[in-house]
């Protein structure tokens, strides 16, 4: 049992700390989709991989697409359990097979469903695809907030869809009023 109170950091970015030692999160931008006293469910949103659209869309038997680019779109590396799971942030115009409504604007969906839209041009207006999540167990992100690894906001669904992914990180801490740049890698308390 966790000595933290349970805060729920459901639609919150993750904006790690200068600090952080684990190196799949070390600068990373992470959003919160589900979070509840057994656990949260994230995905880092500013990590492309190498992984383009068009091989999802080959594995998956889709070969034409409505719009010429969606195939030279990258696939994010979402975080290190269930790698070879895919998800799908987006805008949330519409209802998809699974899909979880995180906020005004903000979705998520399991479904392949949303894939073969996005193909044929009739998706959502943005999405971000992402292979793997990040997961905590039961009061273990609310520990690892209290111990300032994290920093917490509400997470704007510009700063994923419209920010390009290399700015996202400071685009949210700015929202804070903090510059990352200006906060040391040390650990310690006063």
């Amino acid at each position: 049992m966790s000595s933290v109170p349970f805060q729920n950091f459901t639609n919150h970015f993750l904006i790690a700390m200068p600090a952080m030692a684990d190196p799949f999160f070390a600068q990373t931008l992470t959003i919160v989709c589900e979070h509840s006293p057994e656990g949260a469910l994230g995905f880092v949103v500013n990590r492309p991989s190498n992984l383009m659209m068009s091989e999802i869309f080959r594995q998956m038997g889709i070969h034409h697409y409505a719009s010429a680019d969606i195939g030279s779109h990258a696939v994010y590396a979402g975080g290190p359990v269930s790698r070879e799971r895919g998800f799908v942030l987006n805008t949330g115009e519409y209802r998809w097979d699974a899909s979880v409504q995180i906020s005004s604007g903000l979705q998520l969906v399991t479904s392949s469903d949303i894939l073969v839209a996005m193909a044929e041009g009739k998706g959502p207006r943005q999405a971000l695809v992402a292979l793997g999540y990040a997961g905590w167990g039961a009061g273990q992100l609310e520990k690892e907030i209290a111990q300032n690894v994290w920093l917490t906001c509400e997470a704007e669904p510009a700063i994923v869809f419209d920010t390009p992914y290399h700015l996202r990180l400071s685009a949210a801490a700015s929202t804070l009023g903090v510059d990352l740049s200006l906060i040391s890698d040390q650990i310690g308390h006063a």
